[in-house]
């Protein structure tokens, strides 16, 4: 496999609680720091020629954390919007966010609106995906509904639902099949997170921190990737025939 076939990279950005105790500072100042980390980690993105970025910001479960963390979360998440929309543009970048919104406030829904249609343009090459009060298992439940709805309406027959109209109708459907899936901070386990989408997914665990974690460290993981070989339940010997013959599921 090389570098080339990867298109669409996730990643749960976990440790800046962490990097904050180490630094002796208060816990926001670590989604500070991580928010910083993006425009080096989308710049290495494009340099790789990856076609979609999905960052994990806000789980719909930390909604249970203490309320002046949420409230600092929220206002970061608004900055970043209000400053970074203008140069994603100017990047070649789409922004979108997926989540369910809902207990956004009028204002940071406005923004994230503003923010989408500015770089909603032609000129896009790359789309960076935020996931905001965003879960795998509230996306799956999402697209069921809307299936339901449109069985109940008459514009779908049950049996035509299936794994490819399933897809279609999940958050990221307009993007590649996701690739790699890296967190960050040393936990290894997925949290909720694409759980539809990382049926086939590569895993990438490492011990840095978010804060920590920089183009170097994309870079480091996009070359992991490279060297693994994904199956998608074929044997190794009928991965190799058709890595040879061209085949981009090799």
């Amino acid at each position: 496999m090389t570098a080339s076939s990867l298109r669409h990279i996730a990643i749960i950005m976990d440790g800046n609680n962490r990097w904050a105790r180490q630094h002796n500072l208060a816990g926001v100042a670590g989604h500070r720091e991580g928010v910083e980390r993006i425009r080096d980690v989308m710049s290495a993105c494009q340099e790789l020629g990856v076609e979609a970025l999905t960052l994990f910001a806000f789980s719909s479960e930390n909604w249970r954390r203490p309320r002046k963390e949420v409230d600092a979360l929220m206002s970061l998440f608004q900055v970043y919007l209000k400053r970074e929309a203008k140069d994603l543009k100017q990047r070649g970048v789409r922004l979108k966010v997926v989540g369910s919104r809902d207990r956004f406030s009028d204002s940071l829904n406005k923004s994230i609106a503003k923010a989408e249609a500015l770089t909603d343009v032609a000129e896009a090459k790359t789309t960076l995906v935020i996931a905001a009060d965003y879960g795998g298992r509230w996306d799956i439940a999402d697209t069921a509904k809307r299936l339901a709805a449109q069985v109940s309406s008459g514009q779908l027959k049950v049996d035509e639902i299936d794994e490819h109209s399933f897809n279609a109708h999940t958050s990221l459907a307009e993007l590649p099949a996701l690739d790699l899936l890296i967190r960050t901070g040393g936990e290894q386990r997925i949290s909720n997170f694409l759980l539809w989408q990382a049926a086939y997914a590569e895993l990438y665990f490492v011990d840095t921190l978010w804060p920590d974690f920089n183009a170097e460290a994309l870079k480091a993981a996009a070359n992991d990737f490279s060297k693994r070989q994904r199956r998608f339940g074929r044997t190794s010997e009928q991965c190799e025939r058709a890595y040879a013959d061209g085949d981009s599921y090799a």
